[in-house]
């Protein structure tokens, strides 16, 4: 009977589950893309290494941007410095340690130019940020305290320059130049390997770029004398507060520095600022879902609307059922499991178009290059088939309950 009496006003019924497909397919969305960005996040961070501390010069809130990110040029941290924390007698629990500096370049070999970045940094880097060479091998100890002219290509720089040509990177010299110089020419460096693949990590390729020794960087293309980060690797999660503890005090004797007060880098925990993100991806998500979720009270609404109309043009129906001995609870289940019965087939559909909405986006982010996971929740599902079903039930009490309330003799007079 009830779906007899859907059936007959398909049109009403269809824009009536309109709404709570939507709600649903929208909640569905949504926890999907959080999930989904927690991933990219996670797996972000597993490129570049766990356990993993950052140090910059200047002071600045750890949870915050560095104080660089306003173009604020410190120069507090040397390559000394560096040095004084490989020590294992006073940071015994740091596994790996690299002084970095970073800019722009502009690389040339035979008749062909790339622009893209360089890192200038020591043989510690692949411990601290986790990669492989996929042919050759990284600069050595020696060639990094040497500053030996030699440089190391992403896959990407070493695709632009050399596919095609049937020539072996290895061996090959290409010149290196700041990016911001007009003229030509630039250091001769021979390319002792090419790392692999790495995709993005924080949002930065790492693969257009190019690593070279730290004394290169720093002189000779950006022509400073400071670093603008050191890494260190812990060797072990539970050990990130007493290296913390051990670098902060090892800097402050260095740099002569008596109070807090007056600290001249800040030591940023990796987990930390992955905690941070993970926070406001959850925030997000649950403020984009309870958007979703009014959605679904919309819908709801929308089933109030048509049960009463339904109950008014079915008035004459009502006072006949009840005249041949239709109790109220009767009338009452009737009208409710019309409303519920819209909900959940609303409900349905809502779940596969969800479903597969998460897929096509998560499909598309990865074109785009993101580490980006198809991830569907369960309790997402249940959560929004229950809040249609409770959305049904509780919209369609009222219609329910009027009609279940009609006088037969009125109703039948009813035109």
């Amino acid at each position: 009977m009830t779906i007899r009496s859907l059936l007959s006003r398909k049109g009403r019924s269809f824009l009536t589950m309109l709404g709570i497909v939507i709600g649903v397919a929208g909640v569905i969305v949504i926890i999907s893309l959080g999930a989904g960005a927690q991933s990219l996040v996670l797996g972000q961070v597993n490129k570049l290494g766990s356990n993993l501390l950052s140090i910059q010069p200047g002071k600045s809130d750890p949870n915050g941007p560095p104080v660089q990110a306003f173009g604020v040029v410190i120069t507090s941290l040397v390559n000394s410095d560096a040095d004084a924390l490989r020590s294992p007698t006073q940071v015994p629990h740091a596994a790996a340690v690299s002084a970095v500096v970073r800019g722009s370049a502009t690389v040339t070999w035979e008749n062909k130019s790339v622009d893209t970045n360089f890192v200038g940094t020591d043989s510690g880097y692949p411990n601290v940020v986790n990669f492989t060479m996929q042919e050759g091998q990284f600069m050595n100890q020696p060639d990094a305290d040497g500053s030996a002219n030699v440089v190391v290509l992403g896959s990407t720089v070493a695709s632009e320059l050399f596919d095609g040509t049937g020539v072996d990177p290895i061996g090959q010299v290409i010149k290196v130049r700041n990016a911001s110089q007009t003229t030509a020419g630039g250091i001769p460096l021979r390319v002792d390997g090419v790392i692999t693949p790495r995709g993005t990590a924080f949002f930065q390729d790492q693969d257009d770029q190019i690593i070279l020794p730290l004394n290169l960087g720093e002189e000779q293309l950006l022509g400073i004398h400071y670093l603008q980060a050191i890494n260190v690797k812990v060797d072990s999660a539970d050990n990130i507060d007493r290296t913390i503890t051990d670098i902060t005090n090892v800097l402050k004797q260095r740099h002569h520095i008596l109070t807090d007060k007056d600290i001249d880098f800040t030591v940023r925990n990796q987990a930390t600022a992955v905690d941070l993100l993970t926070t406001i991806t959850s925030a997000l998500s649950l403020f984009l879902t309870s958007m979703a979720a009014i959605s679904l009270i919309v819908g709801g609404i929308g089933i109030l609307n048509i049960m009463l109309a339904t109950v008014a043009e079915r008035t004459r129906e009502i006072g006949l059922r009840k005249a041949v001995g239709a109790t109220n609870a009767m009338i009452m289940r009737q009208f409710l499991l019309e409303a519920g019965t819209l909900t959940l087939i609303g409900g349905a559909i809502g779940i596969l178009v969800g479903v597969l909405t998460s897929y096509l986006m998560s499909v598309l982010m990865k074109k785009l290059g993101f580490d980006w996971d198809f991830v569907i929740s369960i309790t997402s599902i249940v959560l929004a088939v229950g809040v249609s079903a409770l959305t049904g039930v509780v919209f369609g009490l009222y219609p329910s309950f009027k009609a279940s309330r009609l006088n037969p003799i009125d109703a039948l007079r009813y035109e």
